[in-house]
């Protein structure tokens, strides 16, 4: 059974709707890249699957022992929470937040699971240091590491590299597909067209017209030539 599967989804907000007709599912241990135009959907639809939307019709389910709340988030960053006077440790660990349950406090196993994905990520070293006082690369890297302490099974990522430069980037991209090979599941919007088709393993396209499935269908697909049209090949 796939981990997400969506049907028939109508995306959109206060009644009025952005894009329909979308159906895909993900299995464990897939790369999916959602590409489009701006303003095409791709982040409402994110937020959908996250529950931050409700979806105006169609149906969003989640199996393969995945529950909706075991789902880490990157979200786009805005200006304001770049700014946030927490420290690294603090941020990371918020991403137990969802675990608490009852409790005010956070137990021993998530603070020592946050220390992992701390470890994991190479952030020791920044481990007390004030999340404002880092470059975009390293608060990219803590985003991450919060987004893991909500859960390994599947990560979204809404345009993960946006303002990094090309050595960080490339970093980043490095990073994500280690995770998804170590078996996270990675759901990531991008605008980077040629990054997507060498890391990801399907690919939906959101337009007047949905494409969904396997790389390789979609580089055969009449939806990949305006997006693919001078970039290199792609295996």
């Amino acid at each position: 059974m796939a981990q997400l599967s969506c049907k028939n989804l109508a995306l959109g907000y206060d009644g009025k709707i952005v894009r329909d007709n979308i159906s895909f599912e993900v299995n464990s241990g897939d790369y999916l890249c959602i590409v489009g135009e701006n303003g095409s959907g791709k982040s409402t639809l994110m937020k959908t699957i996250l529950g931050l939307f409700p979806p105006i019709s169609g149906e969003i389910k989640f199996g393969d022992g995945l529950k909706d709340k075991e789902i880490g988030y990157l979200p786009q960053q805005t200006d304001i929470q770049k700014d946030f006077p927490a420290s690294v440790n603090e941020i990371v660990l918020s991403g137990c937040i969802s675990k608490l349950s009852f409790s005010p406090f956070y137990s021993k196993s998530e603070k020592e699971l946050a220390d992992y994905q701390i470890a994991r990520l190479g952030l020791n070293s920044l481990k007390n240091r004030c999340y404002r006082e880092l470059s975009g690369g390293q608060q990219q890297r803590v985003l991450l590491a919060r987004a893991l302490c909500a859960t390994d099974k599947m990560i979204l990522l809404d345009e993960p590299v946006s303002g990094l430069d090309p050595m960080i980037t490339m970093e980043m991209y490095n990073l994500i597909e280690s995770l998804n090979k170590e078996g996270t599941t990675v759901i990531m919007v991008s605008h980077d067209i040629e990054a997507a088709l060498n890391y990801a393993s399907h690919i939906l396209h959101i337009g007047d017209n949905v494409f969904f499935g396997t790389k390789k269908d979609y580089l055969k697909s009449e939806f990949s030539k305006a997006f693919t049209k001078g970039i290199g090949d792609i295996q």
